[in-house]
């Protein structure tokens, strides 16, 4: 069975439909793409297609700007901010449990790791 995760990149929504889901005028995901906010893929006809990464980007921007007063400016630094902020905890938790497996590794005779 197709988990939810494996469909989240992909472009599925035309434009009409990415603006009413995120409560946006169509014009306004338009301008979005002018200035680099998002990025939708491209249909051989040219048509704009959203995924639901693109679609909890831009309702995160809207967040940023309705609810919180940011500019778009801000709304962009907030995202590469709030992108930077998920990789560090990926390291921190690969780093968790590297130094776990050491620890277990060490407290081993002979500092050799135990056979399953």
């Amino acid at each position: 069975m197709a988990s939810e995760n494996q469909f989240r990149d992909e472009p599925c929504f035309v434009i009409s439909v990415a603006a009413r889901m995120v409560g946006v005028h169509a014009q306004t995901l338009r301008y979005y793409e002018r200035v680099g906010i998002i990025m939708p893929s491209r249909t051989m006809g040219r048509q704009r297609l959203y995924s639901m990464a693109d679609l909890e980007r831009l309702r995160r921007v809207k967040e940023f700007t309705d609810d919180m007063g940011l500019n778009l400016a801000g709304a962009e630094v907030a995202l590469k901010l709030l992108a930077r902020i998920e990789e560090l905890e990926g390291q921190v938790k690969r780093l968790s449990t590297e130094m776990t497996r050491l620890k277990a590794q060490q407290s081993q005779p002979n500092g050799k790791p135990q056979r399953a």
